[in-house]
């Protein structure tokens, strides 16, 4: 397999509307990265650079250590997964995992060897003689990925490839192609708009947003320490709350307050927090994080309950604090109606702070090693 490097990307197409822009990142060998982000951000353009499908506006892109700006797609030795699968339909299961051996002039014995393996792999081996047609949504998706399996490339591509996919079937595949690229210790590049997808499926997330990398890391060190108020409102679900509140001080000691509460930092916090007293910041905190509290005044938010999503493990209880939304994750035995008043306890360690302009997080963020 091999690593893949991107040293300041960019995509600019006519009139000079920017895709991607100075995108710096590294897929080391037998990696499983995953390029999140809403649509429009660039990830697919970025993911259609590295196979060849677009060209190369700036930068320049490596692939196991050569430079390949200007190679062909048959020569990067990569293979690319489909979003809409892209099978021959007049072709079998076997015909479709075998064309590309064939134009390529491997011997009949080889072909047959990989696409029984292949097969084998994907537990597939009794749809061989089928037609694209005669198969489901997630037997023509396992067709898909034999069909670049057999090609043994230095590289996977996949385009956000469980989009079509019902949910149940999503969650299903998702676990499939972790296990596949286990087994298969390949390189693997997965894009996705879906950061559930991102989350359970990445050694390495890269969340990208307006053509622009915004931070790179492992999941849960994305989800602990967001660079910027999109990364932290992106990674998790559902997001993290953003309340707008108003720093201050009495006694000493730092507070932010709105009109329905006053909430006292962690004492890490209160010191980065000083140089912003009498302004505003945003303050973050996500709804696994607001316990509900069954007393009131200091330390709490109160909130008036909006919408109650009943999930069996757990209950999504939506309300607002008069004049802000918020959501907070309870155990199932609390039971809340609407219009209900409730108040919540913030795990104010877990909080986080962002400048109000910038978007920036207040709190330093720590390096991580996938970086």
């Amino acid at each position: 397999m091999a690593k893949v490097e991107l040293k300041k990307l960019g995509k600019v197409y006519e009139g000079n509307v920017r895709a991607v822009d100075d995108a710096n990142i590294v897929i080391d060998d037998k990696e499983f990265v995953v390029f999140v982000g809403p649509s429009g951000c660039g990830k697919s353009t970025t993911l259609r650079m590295i196979a060849g499908l677009e060209d190369i506006t700036e930068g320049e892109l490596f692939i196991d250590g050569k430079m390949v700006n200007d190679v062909p797609p048959k020569d990067r030795d990569i293979a690319m997964v489909f979003q809409n699968y892209a099978l021959y339909p007049h072709m079998t299961v076997y015909e479709n995992m075998a064309f590309g051996l064939k134009i390529r002039k491997l011997p009949k014995a080889e072909i047959e060897s990989r696409v029984k393996e292949a097969a084998r792999i994907l537990d597939i081996e009794k749809l061989l003689d089928r037609r694209p047609k005669q198969l489901s949504g997630g037997q023509r998706q396992r067709v898909a990925v034999g069909r670049a399996i057999v090609r043994n490339p230095k590289v996977f591509l996949f385009d956000e490839p469980l989009s079509n996919l019902d949910a149940k079937l999503r969650v299903q595949m998702r676990a499939e192609l972790i296990e596949l690229h286990d087994r298969l210790k390949a390189t693997m590049i997965y894009v996705t708009h879906d950061q559930v997808e991102a989350m359970t499926m990445g050694d390495k997330i890269v969340v990208m947003r307006d053509g622009k990398v915004q931070q790179i890391g492992s999941p849960l060190y994305l989800y602990n320490q967001p660079i910027n108020k999109f990364v932290a409102g992106f990674i998790g679900s559902p997001p993290m709350n953003f309340l707008t509140v108003k720093v201050g001080e009495e006694g000493g000691r730092i507070f932010v307050e709105e009109a329905a509460f006053k909430l006292y930092p962690a004492a890490e916090h209160s010191a980065l927090l000083k140089s912003y007293i009498g302004k505003e910041v945003s303050f973050g905190i996500r709804p696994e994080d607001l316990p509900y509290a069954d007393h009131q005044g200091s330390g709490v938010i109160k909130a008036k309950v909006t919408v109650v999503e009943p999930l069996g493990a757990e209950i999504h209880v939506w309300g607002t604090t008069g004049t802000q939304p918020l959501v907070a994750k309870v155990p199932p035995h609390h039971m809340f109606k609407i219009g209900d008043d409730v108040s919540f306890a913030p795990v104010m360690e877990k909080a986080r702070f962002f400048d109000r302009d910038t978007e920036l997080s207040i709190l330093p963020v720590k390096w991580d090693e996938k970086a």
